[in-house]
C-alpha cells in the first residue's frame, strides 16, 4: 500500500503513463489511448467535483473543436454496463467533448478497484487549481473516512503538504452560509481561514462579500473585531508574543487549532478539533510509544 501512495503523489501524469505503458486492461503503449464513443462512457458517482462552470466548459470546448482532446482520458470497464467504461479521470474534458460535438473521445482503460479509482478520482482533481476549496476539503474528509488514513497518508497520496490538509479540511467544518459564499466563488480560502475563529465569523464573510475585500483586509477586520471585547472587558491580559508564537508552533504541526491559557507558570492547553479523523490522528500521536 505504501508503494501505492508514492506513485499516487507522483500525480496524474505519472498514473496515465503507467496505464498507457501496460497497466491491465491499458492499451499497450505502441497502440496509445484508444477512442470511445462518448455514448459508452459515464462519469463517476463518486467524483470529488460538483461544480462545472459553463463558461470555463464553454472555453474548453471551443479549444477543443479547433485541437481536439489533447489528453486521453482514463477509464475503467463498467461493471454494471458490459462494453462500456466509467470515468475515473477527466470528466470535464468529456463534458467539454459532448459540448464540442465529437463522437469519441481518446482514452485510455485500466482495471481498477473502487478504492483505487476512487483515490485517482480525488488525486486528479485536487492537483487542478481551478478546484473549488470547498470541494477539496469534502476530498480529503472522503478519502480518510474511506481508507482510514491519517492526515500524514492524505497528504502522501495527493502530494500535498500535512498542513495544507489539514488546513483545508477545517474549510469543511465553517458554518453553511460560508460554506455557501466558497462554493459560489465569492470568498477564497484564504478568507474563509482569516474569519474562521472570529467570534462571528458568518457576519464577517458577509461584510467581506459586499466590501469585496482582500485576503489581507479580511484578517485585519478579524483582527479587530476580536479585539473590541478584550479592550472593554478591561482586566484579561493579552497574550504574550512567545505564547502566540507556541500556539502557531503547535497548530502547524497538529494541524488543529490549540489554545494556550497560562497563569503564571501553570494553566491549560486546549487543542479544538473539527473532525473525528483529527481526533483519532491526535490520539495516535499522543499514545505513540517513544
Amino acid at each position: 500500500m505504501a508503494e501505492n501512495r508514492r506513485g499516487l503523489g507522483r500525480g496524474l501524469s505519472a498514473l496515465l503513463g503507467e496505464a498507457e505503458a501496460g497497466a491491465p486492461g491499458a492499451a499497450s503503449s505502441g497502440e496509445g489511448a484508444r477512442e470511445i464513443p462518448i455514448e459508452l462512457i459515464h462519469r463517476n458517482p463518486e467524483q470529488p467535483r460538483t461544480l462545472f462552470r459553463e463558461a470555463e466548459l464553454a472555453e474548453l470546448a471551443d479549444s477543443i473543436r479547433e485541437k481536439g482532446v489533447l489528453q486521453p482520458i482514463l477509464v475503467r470497464p463498467s461493471r454494471l454496463q458490459p462494453g462500456e467504461y466509467q470515468i475515473v479521470a477527466g470528466e470535464r474534458r468529456w463534458r467539454a467533448a459532448q459540448t464540442a460535438g465529437l463522437g469519441s473521445v481518446p482514452a485510455l482503460i485500466r482495471e481498477m478497484g473502487d478504492n483505487q479509482a476512487f483515490e485517482i478520482a480525488i488525486v486528479e482533481n485536487v492537483q487542478r487549481a481551478d478546484l473549488n476549496p470547498l470541494e477539496e476539503a469534502k476530498a480529503y474528509g472522503a478519502l480518510m473516512g474511506r481508507m482510514q488514513y491519517t492526515q500524514d497518508e492524505t497528504a502522501k497520496v495527493v502530494g500535498k503538504s500535512r498542513s495544507h490538509v489539514a488546513n483545508t479540511l477545517r474549510l469543511a467544518t465553517l458554518p453553511p452560509s460560508i460554506q455557501e459564499h466558497l462554493m459560489a466563488g465569492r470568498l477564497t480560502a484564504g478568507h474563509a481561514r482569516a474569519i474562521a475563529t472570529a467570534e462571528n465569523p458568518e457576519a464577517l464573510a458577509d461584510v467581506v462579500v459586499a466590501k469585496g475585500l482582500s485576503v489581507r483586509e479580511a484578517e485585519a477586520l478579524a483582527k479587530t473585531k476580536a479585539e473590541r471585547p478584550k479592550k472593554a472587558s478591561g482586566p484579561r491580559r493579552a497574550k504574550d508574543a512567545d505564547t502566540q508564537a507556541l500556539e502557531a508552533d503547535l497548530e502547524e504541526v497538529l494541524g488543529m487549532g490549540v489554545e494556550i491559557n497560562d497563569r503564571g507558570g501553570a494553566g491549560e492547553i486546549k487543542v479544538r478539533y473539527a473532525t473525528l479523523e483529527q481526533l483519532d490522528d491526535l490520539c495516535r500521536r499522543l499514545t505513540r510509544a517513544p
